[in-house]
């Protein structure tokens, strides 16, 4: 029972989490304020009181429409809600958590690892959206990847020495991107991708970094299959397209970075061989 409680508060605390990711992905890129500014309308811009973003709950009240200007709200909020929620459950599931014998350890890799999930999860709404990973996310997810290699390294007596090797790179490729392309006004989106490949070695095993990017390359390939199959039933004319640039490869990499991490967590919190 108290079990129960405790994931349905997981599940509660993800919702809030969706709630916030949908202001993230549309401020973050426009350099708006994220913690202090409230929430407000995008149609009428009056401002949403407490009662007006409850988490799922709102939108069901208010039938999926603004109290103010009853303009129609668009149901991917209520599902990024509703999905967070499953995602922050399937994480806190695939650890094994009992609350009658939970452990220290258990508990921190649940915070860290939540807090790493919800930076994937709007580094990968954003790149969806704009083409583009934020260089504050990718700051924010090395301080938390380096804060857990500190945890790892001071109380679980951790080797850590290979986790400092991709962090030493991971800061020598954001001192290159910062110093030489932005004088040269290069694209840097590669190096981004390269610098969230790091992160996520630092964060996780070698192992789950390469699942992932196996992940990702199946992923891409399948949605572009089914685009040309689209486009032929369209009769839509070849155009050279920007392909490569065009292609949201850090959502693809985030998103699947979250599932083999719930997968694996999974088999290895309950004794399966993974590597």
């Amino acid at each position: 029972m108290i079990d129960a409680i405790f994931y349905i508060l997981i599940f509660c605390i993800g919702t809030v989490f969706g709630s916030f990711f949908t202001l993230a992905v549309y401020r973050i890129p426009l350099h708006q304020d994220i913690t202090h500014k409230r929430s407000y309308c995008p149609n009428c811009n009056h401002r949403l009181s407490f009662f007006d973003m409850i988490p799922v709950l709102s939108y069901i009240f208010l039938s999926g429409k603004c109290r103010y200007c009853k303009q129609k709200i668009r149901p991917r909020y209520l599902i990024l809600e509703i999905l967070t929620g499953l995602l922050f459950l399937s994480f806190a599931l695939s650890i094994n958590l009992n609350i009658e014998n939970i452990n220290i350890s258990q508990i921190t890799y649940l915070v860290f690892g939540l807090l790493y999930i919800v930076g994937l999860i709007i580094i990968a709404g954003i790149d969806k959206e704009n083409y583009k990973i934020e260089k504050s996310l990718i700051l924010y997810e090395t301080i938390v990847s380096s804060l857990y290699m500190i945890y790892l390294y001071t109380l679980e007596d951790t080797n850590i020495y290979r986790y400092v090797i991709y962090l030493f790179i991971l800061v020598v490729f954001m001192i290159f991107e910062n110093c030489y392309l932005r004088k040269k006004l290069k694209d840097s989106y590669i190096i981004e991708i390269l610098e969230l490949s790091l992160i996520m070695v630092l964060f996780n095993h070698e192992f789950t970094v390469i699942y992932t990017i196996i992940g990702t390359l199946l992923s891409i390939a399948f949605n572009c299959i089914l685009l040309n199959i689209v486009k032929n039933k369209n009769k839509v004319a070849k155009k050279t397209s920007k392909f490569f640039i065009d292609l949201p490869i850090g959502f693809y990499l985030c998103s699947c970075n979250i599932i083999v991490m719930i997968v694996l967590n999974f088999l290895a919190f309950r004794g399966g061989k993974i590597f």
